[in-house]
């Protein structure tokens, strides 16, 4: 390996390990100052004191893996000039980069920059320094972070900033309109259960493919022929299923411990706008796979590797060939697991959602080995392998293509590009709507397929049924009533993302605000209750909601004529004005930098509702008192409306 790969795995390692945990272990001690040149100019003086023994690189060197001292800004709208640095530097013979000559700075050093403000100016800055800290036997990259006051007169922005209302009691509504905080929580038992359901689902459907369905019969077969007696073979057939749904499980583990870092970490994930771009990117990679242009394998040594210990004992060994056929099977169950992976890491449930998926993904391959080994003349009743298991695999690379065009449209939709409208993302669906039906019908081959092969009658049934579905899909395009497309409500953009006019980005055009201090303001002088609603872009139950409980006819009535509806974006990526940004210390003494919207509505839910989930409705007087028990996803447009009753109720009780 080079120097220069040694370096930089050496500072990746360091840095997210150590130093991301450990500030005050730095090498070098900073502090900031700043000097008013003009209304929107200042210079900034930032000094540090290096360590005895200690030096950092005063000059870039990429070759070697050194970058300098940089100066890194939250905002675009800061302008910089190049900074001057003063300090004792001086040449050495560096034993770290092979005795190379390099400049480097010791003692005391001084930054001065000077910065121009393009928007209005903060109170204080927060400004990243980034730099490589070295003695004469280690290499460690640093990173700190100064807050330097600009106006110590000026006034901070208590209302924006404002996350904690002290009024909002959750133990203590004005009324429970019959609910408690038991009924508040059952739909997440639910939620579990649905997920587990779908994941058995795909379990099932990744059964039928290539890499798996062939490997029933021949496992089975294994032991029940290997085994000394019947017993043994149906155990260890038994044992074997087991280990492959354990092992599916072990796969979501790490993400509790995530969980537990940091509660909004798994929404920060799912709604991350670089890894929504990978997983399109992967998805339609996967898609080409299933459609024959290549084939997608994990490295041989990871399969042999495993397969070699297959034999190592009864216990360990059943486990090992459990573990080859996750691994040699990946290039079939790994799209189907990614679906799973990207949706079910989300604020609404977090781990424990992903840990109901695996499982019943798990479950769903594990069951035909158990129960083909319990009773194994069911093995001639399965169908033999054929054309039909490429048929089924090309099936799901169109769905794996469509469903790709989701994590494109959660990337777009938190960063506001607007390039997959309503009606673009309905478009695409059509298109591969029409493939698929094409495929199922004989008019499109792909390169596996057996040539001559005659259609059979569950295949010109699938060819009909996603026919049907494709006719559905086209109002979607319209801007019809008929374009609220209810049975895939929550996968495309909201009605409002559309490529017509539609007057507002407010959900059916109610008359919303998206910030919590304009709606309890527009609440005061219109004295309506205010019904908070915590959404995300990429939040599928809250589309769900609007699309098919909002927009009947009686809730949105009330929901119009009766409540100030402040619709609060959890996962909106936009940058707040620098003014805005600042950093908040929550009640158990987490400090967060709050520096998008997301960020800002993230921690005001969590801060007063001891919440993470997303959709969350709650309803607060003007007084900012919540008038009854706050409640999530519900589907039921009767229960959900007898909600908003109580809470006009309880509001027109307490005038």
């Amino acid at each position: 390996m080079s120097l220069f790969k040694r370096i930089f795995l050496l500072k990746t390692f360091l840095f997210i390990f150590i130093f991301s945990y450990a500030q005050d272990s730095l090498h070098v001690q900073w502090k900031g100052t700043a000097k008013k040149i003009n209304t929107l100019k200042f210079q900034l003086s930032i000094t540090g004191i290096i360590n005895n023994g200690w030096h950092i690189y005063a000059k870039a060197n990429p070759a070697e893996g050194l970058y300098g001292l940089i100066l890194g800004y939250p905002d675009s709208s800061v302008k910089q000039e190049l900074y001057q640095l003063k300090g004792e530097t001086r040449q050495i013979a560096d034993p770290i980069f092979d005795n190379k000559q390099l400049e480097i700075l010791q003692g005391e050093i001084e930054v001065t920059q000077v910065i121009e403000f393009t928007g209005e100016v903060p109170q204080a800055l927060s400004v990243k320094l980034n730099y490589d800290a070295a003695d004469k036997e280690n290499f460690i990259p640093e990173e700190k972070v100064i807050r330097i006051v600009l106006d110590s007169l000026a006034k901070p922005l208590i209302a924006k900033n404002r996350l904690l209302i002290p009024t909002i009691n959750l133990a203590k509504p004005l009324t429970d309109c019959g609910a408690s905080s038991a009924t508040f929580r059952e739909p997440e038992a639910n939620g579990l259960l649905n997920l587990f359901l779908l994941g058995f689902v795909g379990g099932l459907i990744a059964l039928l493919t290539p890499c798996v369905f062939p490997m029933i019969p021949l496992t089975v077969s294994f032991f029940t022929k290997k085994a000394v007696n019947k017993k043994a073979g149906v155990s260890n057939a038994f044992m074997y299923g087991f280990f492959i749904f354990l092992i599916y499980i072990l796969l979501s583990l790490p993400f509790h411990f995530l969980d537990k870092l940091n509660p909004d970490i798994l929404n920060n994930i799912s709604t991350n706008v670089f890894l929504n771009v990978f997983f399109f990117a992967i998805f339609i990679f996967f898609a080409f796979s299933f459609f024959g242009f290549y084939e997608i394998t994990l490295p041989a040594n990871l399969s042999s590797k495993a397969d070699s210990k297959a034999g190592a004992g009864n216990v360990a060994g059943i486990f090992f060939m459990a573990l080859t056929l996750a691994l040699v099977s990946f290039s079939c169950t790994g799209p189907i697991l990614g679906s799973l992976l990207a949706g079910s890491l989300s604020g609404d449930g977090g781990a424990m959602q992903l840990t109901s998926g695996m499982g019943g993904f798990g479950l769903a391959l594990a069951l035909p080995f158990a129960l083909f080994a319990l009773f194994p003349n069911w093995l001639n009743t399965l169908p033999k392998s054929g054309g039909w298991l490429n048929t089924v695999k090309v099936v799901l690379g169109f769905i794996e293509l469509g469903l790709a065009f989701k994590f494109l449209s959660n990337a777009d939709l938190v960063k506001h590009w607007g390039l997959l409208k309503r009606e673009i993302f309905i478009g695409i669906w059509i298109l591969v709507g029409i493939g698929v039906t094409l495929y199922l019908a004989g008019f499109i081959r792909f390169r596996h397929d057996t040539p001559g092969n005659k259609i059979g009658h569950t295949r010109k049934l699938l060819a009909v049924l996603f026919g049907l579905f494709t006719l559905y899909l086209v109002p979607g395009i319209t801007n019809t009533k008929h374009a609220n497309l209810t049975l895939i409500s929550g996968f495309p953009p909201p009605l409002y993302y559309s490529i017509y006019d539609k007057g507002s980005d407010c959900i059916l055009g109610l008359n919303c605000t998206h910030d919590y201090e304009e709606g309890l303001a527009k609440a005061r002088l219109e004295n309506k209750p205010i019904l908070i609603d915590f959404t995300g872009y990429a939040c599928v139950n809250c589309r769900r909601m609007e699309e098919n409980v909002w927009s009947k006819p009686d809730v949105f009535r009330l929901m119009k004529e009766r409540f100030i509806v402040v619709s609060l974006y959890v996962d909106d990526k936009k940058k707040l004005p620098l003014a805005e940004q600042f950093t908040y210390t929550t009640a158990d003494g987490t400090e967060r930098n709050i520096k998008t919207i997301g960020d800002k509505w993230a921690t005001f839910q969590t801060e007063n509702f001891k919440n993470n989930a997303q959709p969350l409705y709650a309803i607060l007087n003007t007084e900012e008192q919540l008038l009854n028990h706050p409640v999530p996803y519900t589907p039921s447009a009767v229960e959900y409306l007898a909600w908003l009753q109580c809470g006009v109720e309880t509001f027109e009780k307490k005038k």
